[in-house]
């Protein structure tokens, strides 16, 4: 096992990391940006090291600021945790040059998978199904309008190289194909620096299913279970849960098995998720794309299954063969994550970084806050406005979903405005109490009927 890890990475997946690291007896090193100084994670870590200015480009993206620190502090391991440095290869391969362990897969089998025209070539070899779409990346408007005419509309553009909700545009008719190409592609170069965009037949309605896979260095991969992610706003997540009320005992079975095949075809190693949409009218489901990272709603899964995923990860990485094979994972209970981010819902979501001023954080059996805020903390208006996550778990989805309602009037968050009335919204929703939703759920009958 390590002796030092370093955590590229902030916020609450570092503080999670940081926790892991400490009950197996790893030293942990924070980084942090200037404006990060009073991080929670500064403050639980062994040690902690500034690299530079609030912006991310100049700081947690910097991957030479990031190295150097890890070997100033003879850091063995770095945990990219998920966003950030977490999907860049050459990030990995810098990594294993300087013999220094990354936790995940290798910068290859990152480039097989993060490139979405890879990773669809990969799962049609290994026999997963994939949704029709252009067979390479498309550069043009007109290449646009000609793989979009042969699938039919509509039609979602996608980024080839990239992924959280960027560069992403569902195209309706052929009218606004153009239009919708170049605002796409433009948002695709300036986030990953790569305009290059394909095209899939928008599957409608669909549930959004993703399979949580562990794979070790010895060809070992097993799967988690699936978790729903179906409930977005704007391609990102807002609320998930595991196990999906759309999924039986059969289709589990068929789901998971596909999420192993495309693990194996890339010899894929540690944490890792594939990404399905589910036709629930056919029953098929579509590989949409892998993640190669640490999941932000990983902690559902481990609530349900008794696997702590972020130790499994550094276990792995140490070299450590799994200790699970497949008749050992046992999907057990309901759990429910919901994020909880400063944001104002009545004004478009719109940010609202600022002073906690009072905090009370919930608590009791079933109940699980991952977090790094605290009363007198500054949320910093530089990065992502998620703040924590409330997770809870019940014998039955009923009773995880009246654990949840419990927790969030407890949840007492001064000086920002949050998105807790939001997710009550989601929770009191007789459609939801069903499990009668999908991807459209939030747009079509939340905000919509909202605004």
């Amino acid at each position: 096992m390590f002796k030092k890890l370093l955590i590229a990475n902030r916020g609450e997946i570092a503080v999670r990391i940081i926790r892991a690291a400490r009950e197996l007896g790893i030293q942990t090193v924070a980084i942090y940006s200037e404006a990060d100084k009073d991080s929670l994670h500064t403050m639980l870590a062994d040690e902690a090291i500034c690299i530079g200015p609030a912006r991310s480009t100049d700081s947690y993206l910097n991957m030479n600021r990031v190295l150097s620190a890890a070997i100033v502090t003879e850091a063995q391991a770095i945990h990219p945790g998920f966003g950030f440095l977490s999907e860049n290869s050459k990030f990995a391969t810098l990594c294993e040059e300087m013999n220094i362990k990354f936790i995940g897969p290798s910068g290859e089998v990152m480039d097989k998978m993060g490139d979405k025209i890879n990773a669809r070539a990969e799962m049609i070899r290994a026999n997963v199904p994939v949704i029709p779409g252009s067979d390479g990346e498309v550069f043009t408007a007109e290449e646009a309008l000609e793989v979009a005419k042969r699938l039919g509309y509509p039609v979602m553009l996608k980024a080839s190289a990239g992924g959280g909700g960027k560069g992403i545009r569902k195209v309706n008719t052929e009218e606004e194909l153009a239009p919708a190409f170049e605002s796409a592609s433009q948002e695709a170069k300036a986030a990953f620096g790569n305009g290059a965009m394909y095209i899939e037949k928008v599957i409608y309605p669909a549930r959004h299913i993703e399979v949580q896979i562990l794979g070790d260095s010895y060809g070992n991969i097993v799967h988690l279970g699936e978790r729903d992610c179906s409930l977005q706003r704007n391609n990102q997540k807002v609320l998930e849960e595991s196990p999906s009320v759309a999924i039986g005992k059969t289709l589990r079975h068929e789901i998971g098995s596909a999420a192993v095949r495309a693990a194996k075809a890339v010899n894929y190693e540690n944490a890792g998720t594939i990404e399905f949409l589910l036709d629930e009218k056919s029953g098929q489901f579509y590989f949409m794309e892998m993640n190669t990272r640490i999941q932000v709603e990983h902690p559902i899964t481990e609530m349900v299954t008794g696997v702590d995923i972020v130790k499994e990860q550094l276990k792995i990485a140490s070299g450590k063969k799994l200790d699970l094979i497949q008749d050992d994972i046992c999907i057990s209970g309901n759990a429910i994550e919901c994020r909880i981010n400063a944001e104002d819902t009545d004004n478009n979501f719109r940010p609202s970084p600022g002073l906690i001023k009072e905090l009370y954080i919930p608590s009791g059996p079933g109940v699980r806050v991952d977090s790094a805020i605290y009363s007198g903390y500054e949320i910093p208006p530089y990065y992502d406005s998620m703040i924590g996550k409330m997770i809870t778990y019940g014998a039955t989805r009923d009773e995880a979903i009246i654990k949840m309602k419990r927790a969030l009037g407890e949840f007492a968050i001064g000086g920002v405005k949050t998105n807790i009335d939001f997710q009550y919204s989601i929770l009191n929703n007789r459609d939801f109490v069903k499990g009668n939703y999908d991807t459209s759920f939030i747009a079509e009958k939340l905000v919509r009927n909202n605004a």
